[in-house]
């Protein structure tokens, strides 16, 4: 086979790939995947990478297993709910996600009571925990793509009178951890090490390497737009996007 042959072959590989990339660019975008999860917050995060989305609120049985460790519970909870939908929805993509708050080892859930709301602030209170999100993509036919963010948090020492005024406000309610880091008024976190969007539910660099691996790449800087929107200078969002190439273990 001759020199311009190859050429000739070798050019026309190189338009089909760029063709398949723009194309799954414009799938991400025009695509409606399925978002498992009934969080504003996670809605709120999702708007920011253009991915047009429906709501299903996955409900399932988030009953930690005996000796099951945060890592392995917080993976089961997010890729329950996005088979759960996924089932539901046949032929569609699905994200879930799950979020957990976790102090020496254990997994602190979503108050049920004003007392329960009230030990555990206090319990975070001047502390370090972690927070984890686990996301789980589910594309048709069977691929599922799990990933996972940590972020280490640091809670101020407010006082007993802020918590008190802080339940009576109702925010407690429906959060890991009894706490929302975003809340203006009660402002709980001194510092933080990590991802900001984790802890508000949905880590989007995570996300965008998780969707890159099942080549459907964002067609937008998510990263700038994540730091813009919620005002936070991210000091990690290179070394995440970074490690897109890299296939999942």
């Amino acid at each position: 086979m001759g020199i311009a042959k190859n050429l000739q072959i070798r050019k026309c590989l190189q338009q089909s790939l760029r063709s398949n990339r723009l194309k799954r660019l414009v799938n991400t975008q025009q695509e409606t995947i399925i978002l498992a999860s009934g969080s504003p917050r996670r809605r709120e995060l999702l708007r920011l990478t253009d991915i047009r989305f429906r709501v299903y609120s996955a409900d399932v049985d988030e009953t930690q297993l005996p000796d099951e460790s945060p890592l392995d519970y917080v993976k089961r909870m997010a890729t329950t709910k996005a088979r759960q939908a996924a089932r539901l929805f046949p032929g569609q993509t699905v994200l879930a996600a799950d979020t957990i708050v976790v102090d020496a080892g254990e997994v602190l859930g979503k108050p049920s009571s004003a007392r329960e709301a009230q030990a555990i602030l206090r319990r975070l209170c001047g502390r370090t925990h972690q927070v984890y999100t686990a996301i789980a993509v589910v594309q048709p036919p069977e691929d599922l793509v799990i990933d996972v963010c940590r972020t280490d948090v640091l809670m101020r020492n407010y006082s007993d009178a802020e918590i008190e005024a802080y339940i009576a406000s109702g925010d407690p309610f429906d959060k890991a951890g009894a706490y929302a880091i975003q809340n203006g008024a009660f402002r709980p976190v001194e510092f933080l090490s990590g991802c900001y969007a984790n802890v508000v539910g949905l880590p989007l660099c995570h996300l965008s390497r998780t969707l890159h691996r099942l080549n459907l790449p964002l067609a937008v800087d998510i990263a700038a737009r994540c730091q813009t929107h919620l005002g936070y200078n991210c000091p990690v969002y290179r070394e995440i996007l970074s490690q897109q190439q890299e296939k999942p273990g």
